[in-house]
């Protein structure tokens, strides 16, 4: 493992090495007095949580720092984040449970159906005690101090049946349902885990494939429903809230450690201030989607979001993805609900 990961580092560190020199920002470094903290991302600059780093994150750490963001994974390759900052090649980013698990797989917990219930169950989850064993494995094996959890929405099953076809309330409704996921292993399991029958297919092809009878459904949160136009070829949205998804501030400990305490407090202050503002947007953005929805002759509706948990959590209690999780934490997460 230790190999896998110094020949990922190395790997990691020359592509990085290589976007720098192109670009210019070692330069940059050189030439100013404060030191340059770039935050590269996948996402693009309108993503809610790119706004609330640059306009919330950024100014606070203006005394001490310069915020410098490089978008569309222009500075390293989407997946090879953390392994620039392990390597000392890049000093934040934002992270995902399921990058995170493909190094430590404990945190695969993190990233399955129903352990979050919301925004705010995020939050609670980060901040208990319980997460403290999971940050200093992340500090002491990848360098990597995580600083905020982020909310990025909740994926919801949208069906082109009408609700008067196929009313699901239950797991036992998506009984025979054609559902497009992701194609990975992860997310076919839980497609099977809500009870319906999961397809693999392009992202790119679902809109045809809803439009033919292809698949009978699709799982993504509203933004994507709206933004892919799949309400143009779908009846219902079943607010299944199966995945609350999430990402983390992800910070160099190196830099970290440099800092001074009180520069340690304005940036842990300034992540959870700018995790904070890119929550409220994007909560704020899926109730009017939901609106949106509803006007465009869609049925919205909330299931019995008890039966699927219980059902969905049974699955994976035993299953090879569990193995890595830390005895009695799923309770301790579920404790933690609001």
């Amino acid at each position: 493992m230790q190999y896998k990961l110094t020949r990922r580092f190395l790997m990691a560190s020359a592509i990085a090495m290589t976007a720098i020199t192109a670009s210019g920002p070692l330069a940059t470094v050189v030439a100013q007095d404060k030191p340059v903290i770039r935050m590269s991302t996948p996402a693009s600059e309108t993503d809610q949580r790119s706004v609330a780093l640059a306009t919330v994150f950024g100014p606070a750490i203006g005394e001490f720092a310069t915020y410098q963001p490089h978008y569309n994974a222009s500075l390293v390759p989407q997946g090879s984040e953390l392994e620039a900052i392990a390597s000392g090649d890049l000093e934040m980013s934002i992270t995902s449970a399921q990058e995170l698990a493909n190094f430590l797989p404990e945190f695969s917990i993190f990233a399955t159906g129903y352990v979050h219930r919301s925004a705010q169950h995020q939050v609670n989850v980060f901040k208990d005690p319980l997460m403290d064993p999971f940050k200093e494995k992340v500090e002491s094996e990848l360098g990597v101090k995580l600083l905020a959890v982020m909310y990025l929405g909740k994926r919801h099953v949208n069906l082109r049946f009408p609700r008067s076809e196929k009313n699901v309330m239950a797991p036992a409704d998506l009984a025979g349902v054609n559902l497009r996921m992701p194609g990975s292993d992860a997310w076919q399991f839980l497609g099977r885990a809500l009870g319906a029958n999961p397809t693999p297919m392009a992202f790119t092809e679902i809109y045809t494939a809803l439009q033919t009878g292809s698949v009978d459904g699709q799982d993504n949160p509203l933004p994507t429903v709206v933004d892919a136009k799949f309400y143009e070829v779908t009846k219902q949205v079943s607010l299944t809230a199966h995945l609350v998804d999430l990402n983390y501030v992800a910070f160099s400990k190196a830099v970290w450690d440099k800092l001074t305490p009180e520069q340690q407090a304005t940036v842990q202050k300034a992540a959870e201030d700018a995790a904070q503002s890119g929550r409220e947007g994007q909560l704020k953005k899926e109730d009017e989607l939901v609106a949106f929805l509803k006007e465009q002759g869609l049925e919205v509706y909330e299931p019995d979001l008890n039966a699927f948990r219980t059902h969905v959590q049974a699955q994976y209690v035993g299953s090879e993805f569990a193995k890595a999780w830390p005895e009695g934490v799923l309770d301790k997460i579920n404790a933690l609900a609001d």
